[in-house]
Order: structure tokens, then C-alpha cells, then sequence
């Protein structure tokens, strides 16, 4: 069970945005971004931005924090936590079936997320066996990418995929989200692309652009 901060746009929402934050930060990280997104009463939505285990994380000198995953190292060929992203993967699932019994189908359910959170989302969007409305996966990368193939869910084949990078971003090079983003779209994955000139952060453009693409994912 995850710790959750929920903001809710109007009363009755119809859809939700499931928002993961990145390496270190909380759920507060992206709860003030809401009224830039949706100002209230214009939609009907929930968003939800849960705060991941607190767990060691190897690059950090093993040092106790809000992570999704353990990262042992940020060449693409350091060792990955495959165990880490299941165990994530099972709480986003709660997630997700959290909102379905409040009444939301998955079909009206966005999976996002930034960095560490972006790259959660990545890993469980293609294999979750209903189709989502979306997916928003923000100065990102595409995690264990080896086992995707074998595992993907046909039901998210078709699912529109916000990715965005900065182009200056010197934690995660904006080269790793490219990669990853023509890997994808090679299985056929459809793949929207936005670059900013920015590091790694958010900025006002990438905001207007997931505005866009939350209105048009969720209608």
C-alpha cells in the first residue's frame, strides 16, 4: 500500500492521473502543477501522486530515500533492479485498481511519471492488461527493455505515449530517452516526442504540451 496525495478538479471525477515522482522527492513534487494543467471545475478529474518505499539506493552510497528502484549506476549497463520495478510494478497495479473501484475505468486512467517515475511507468504501462488512456513519461528511460517483447499486454499496443527530455539534461542524457523512444516505437508503440531546452526539470512549454495531451487522452 502506497501513502497517496490526491487533488481533485471537480466533484465526481471521471478520469485520473496517477503521477510518480522522481529519485528522492515525494508526492508533493508535482501537486502544485495541477491548476496549470486544469483549472478547477474544467474537468472532472483526480489526480493522485503517491510517495514511493523509502529503500537504499547504490548510487546515492546506499543512502535511505524515497525511490521507486534501486539504481546501481547510470551507464545503461550497470545492473538493473528487476525486483525493484516488480515490487513497483504490483503497487502501481493497486493503484490502478484503486480507482477502478472508486468507479474510474482504466480506460480513463493516465500512468505518469518523471525520471525514476517516468521510467516505473514505462515498465508497467505495456504490460498491464487493460488498455489505459495514456501514458506521460517524463526525462525518462525505457527499463529492462530485454524482457519487454515477452511480456508486453496487447491490450496497451495502441496507447498513446507522452515522452518528453531536456535537451541539457546531465542526469539522465537526453541520448538514453532517445534510445529508448526508438525502441519503442520499432515494437510499434505510439510514441509522442518533446524535446525542451532545459535539463532535468519541467518547464512551462513541456506543461502546456501535457495539458494538450491530457485533454486529447481524455475527452
Amino acid at each position: 500500500m502506497l501513502e497517496t496525495i490526491e487533488v481533485e478538479t471537480a466533484a465526481t471525477p471521471d478520469a485520473a492521473v496517477l503521477w510518480l515522482h522522481g529519485l528522492g522527492a515525494d508526492g508533493h513534487d508535482f501537486e502544485p502543477i495541477v491548476p496549470e494543467l486544469v483549472r478547477r471545475g474544467e474537468r472532472a478529474w483526480r489526480f493522485v501522486f503517491p510517495n514511493a518505499p523509502v529503500r537504499p539506493v547504490t548510487i546515492n552510497g546506499g543512502m535511505a530515500m524515497r525511490a521507486w528502484y534501486d539504481i546501481q549506476g547510470f551507464d545503461r549497463k550497470a545492473a538493473e533492479d528487476a525486483a525493484g520495478f516488480r515490487d513497483t510494478d504490483m503497487r502501481i497495479r493497486w493503484l490502478i485498481a484503486k480507482e477502478i473501484e472508486r468507479g474510474i475505468p482504466a480506460s480513463r486512467i493516465v500512468l505518469a511519471g518523471f525520471s525514476q517515475g517516468g521510467a516505473a511507468s514505462l515498465y508497467t504501462a505495456p504490460r498491464f492488461a487493460e488498455r489505459l488512456a495514456g501514458v506521460m513519461a517524463l526525462s525518462c528511460y525505457l527499463p529492462l527493455a530485454g524482457s519487454l517483447s515477452a511480456e508486453r499486454a496487447p491490450a496497451n499496443d495502441a496507447t498513446p505515449i507522452f515522452m518528453a527530455h531536456g535537451q541539457g539534461d546531465e542526469t539522465l542524457p537526453i541520448a538514453m530517452g532517445l534510445e529508448s523512444r526508438n525502441f519503442l516505437k520499432s515494437l510499434g508503440f505510439a510514441i509522442e516526442w518533446h524535446a525542451y531546452p532545459m535539463g532535468h526539470a519541467v518547464c512551462a512549454a513541456e506543461v502546456a504540451d501535457i495539458r494538450e495531451f491530457l485533454f486529447r487522452v481524455l475527452p
